[in-house]
C-alpha cells in the first residue's frame, strides 16, 4: 500500500512541473509598484494646463533613485483601455505605437527619460513640466512610433509612468487620475441671449448708445 502512494503521489507532482517552471520566470520578472501617483502640475500656474490635445504632468521626481541605469517611459491609455495594457510591450514597436492609438494599440509608450533628467531634488529653477502631446510632425510618421503627438480625443486619458532596464520592466506608478481635454462648442450651443434679452435688443440698445454720444458730442462742439 505505501509503495502504490508512492507511486500515485509521483505521478500526481509530474503534471505540476511544467506549470512551476512557467510560473518561476513570471514571479522573477514581476514588476514593482512605486507609490506614486501622476498629476497634473499645479506650480507654475498655467494657462494651458489643458487643451483640445495636451496636457501638462509634472515630472516624477524622486521617483525612481533606488532604481540605476533604468529608462523611464510615460505611458498614455484612455481609460477605457488602459486596464488592458500589458507592461511587457516594448516602447518603439507597434504594439505601444502612438500611430496606433487607441485604434489597435490600447495605450502607448513615449517621453523616454533617465534618471538625469529627472535629478533629485530639484535644482533651483528646474523646469519640471512634461506636456504631453506637444509634438505635430511625428504625428504620422511610423518611424517615430514613440512620438509626443497630439492627443486624439477629449478623453478621459490615463497615465503611469513605468521604469524599464533593458527591455525588462521593474517598476512602475499607478495610473493617474482620468485628465479630460477642453472641447470646442458648437456654434449652435451659442446662447444668441443675454440676461433674457435678444440679440436683436442687444443691438439696438447699442446703436442708440452710439448716436446719443454722437448728439452728445455735437451739442458740446456748438456751446
Amino acid at each position: 500500500p505505501h509503495s502504490r502512494l508512492r507511486h500515485s503521489g509521483a505521478r500526481t507532482m509530474v503534471p505540476l512541473l511544467p506549470l512551476l517552471l512557467l510560473l518561476l520566470p513570471a514571479a522573477h520578472g514581476a514588476v514593482e509598484h512605486v507609490a506614486y501617483t501622476p498629476f497634473l502640475t499645479k506650480t507654475p500656474v498655467l494657462e494651458g494646463l489643458t487643451t483640445g490635445s495636451t496636457f501638462v504632468l509634472e515630472q516624477p521626481r524622486c521617483v525612481f533613485d533606488k532604481y540605476s541605469n533604468v529608462d523611464i517611459w510615460l505611458v498614455v491609455a484612455l481609460e477605457k483601455t488602459a486596464a488592458t495594457f500589458n507592461n511587457s510591450v516594448a516602447p518603439g514597436t507597434a504594439e505601444s505605437a502612438f500611430q496606433n492609438f487607441p485604434n489597435s494599440v490600447p495605450a502607448y509608450m513615449t517621453l523616454n527619460a533617465t534618471l538625469a533628467n529627472y535629478p533629485c531634488p530639484k535644482p533651483a529653477g528646474d523646469i519640471t513640466v512634461l506636456r504631453v502631446g506637444s509634438e505635430t510632425s511625428c504625428t504620422w510618421d511610423n518611424a517615430r512610433p514613440t512620438c509626443n503627438g497630439p492627443l486624439p480625443g477629449p478623453g478621459p486619458y490615463l497615465v503611469k509612468f513605468l521604469a524599464l532596464k533593458g527591455s525588462e520592466p521593474v517598476a512602475e506608478t499607478d495610473w493617474s487620475q482620468p485628465i479630460m481635454l477642453r472641447t470646442a462648442k458648437s456654434p449652435n450651443s451659442i446662447s444668441t441671449t443675454d440676461g433674457g434679452h435678444s440679440a436683436g435688443m442687444i443691438a439696438l440698445t447699442t446703436i442708440l448708445s452710439i448716436l446719443f454720444a454722437i448728439l452728445l458730442a455735437g451739442l458740446v462742439a456748438m456751446l
